[in-house]
């Protein structure tokens, strides 16, 4: 199967334990989860439920204590951090709460970042090519700008193009609302499911606002290390029973 036909992330039997010998917590209990190219989809849940862990794995930044973890059908269990790196990197990209931009660049520096990291070094055209990513967005005026000097919400629309100019299967997104007014909110709600329809970027959005995951695709509901409900499940039961009836 070739990556552009396999599932962007297939989870399978995760389960995530921290600690040591007798004390250990026990905090995603064998998650199963599949996305695919294209979908929009809200992670949502009470504190503590697990979604900032489930989301680190699903980033590569960490690693289940058991269960497989697949990128664009790339089994990661075997990879070593070098790889992990390489292929978090190229497929996936994440957008924050708190945009965790460099202050000290531009936000055309801040957009061309990942290419730079990919390619070892940074080059005139990457700068260029994050210029012209941030015209797409409505912010070719402030591309030179250090990023201090931006709206919370210009910052969170650099954040957003810099998640995107690798052009990622996979866009990991915390609660990327959440530190916005309502209209600057909006802004990024809409820029994120542009870039979804116009590129097939599967995104999965954490969020505690639900009025977010009401407009998302689909919406995954974990519980205490579990997923207590996934209303795509459901719309997948319903399409292969309608299918098996005709």
């Amino acid at each position: 199967m070739s990556d552009d036909q396999a599932p962007v992330v297939r989870l399978e039997g995760v389960v995530k334990d921290y600690g040591e010998e007798d004390v250990v917590t026990r905090v995603l209990h064998g998650v199963d989860l599949t996305l695919d190219r294209g979908e929009f989809v809200a992670l949502v849940g009470p504190s503590g439920s697990g979604k900032s862990t489930l989301l680190n794995i699903l980033g590569l930044l960490d690693r289940p204590t058991r269960g497989s973890v697949r990128i664009r059908g790339n089994d990661t269990t075997a990879l070593d951090d070098a790889a992990l790196t390489a292929l978090r990197g190229r497929s996936i990209g994440f957008v924050f709460q708190f945009h965790h931009l460099i202050a000290a660049f531009t936000a055309a520096e801040n957009v061309a970042m990942p290419l730079c990291v990919d390619a070892g070094r940074a080059r005139p055209e990457m700068i260029d090519q994050a210029r012209a990513m941030l015209a797409d967005i409505g912010l070719a005026n402030r591309a030179e700008a250090h990023t201090n000097k931006l709206s919370g919400g210009q910052q969170q629309r650099v954040a957003i193009a810099r998640a995107l100019i690798m052009r990622p299967a996979l866009v990991l997104a915390d609660e990327p609302t959440g530190n916005l007014d309502t209209h600057a909110a909006d802004d990024a709600f809409q820029l994120l499911r542009r870039y979804n329809r116009e590129l097939q970027t599967a995104f999965l959005i954490v969020t505690h606002d639900h009025r977010l995951a009401d407009r998302c695709d689909r919406i995954i509901t974990l519980v205490d290390g579990r997923i207590e409900s996934d209303t795509g499940e459901s719309a997948g039961a319903e399409a292969h029973s309608g299918a098996g009836a005709e």
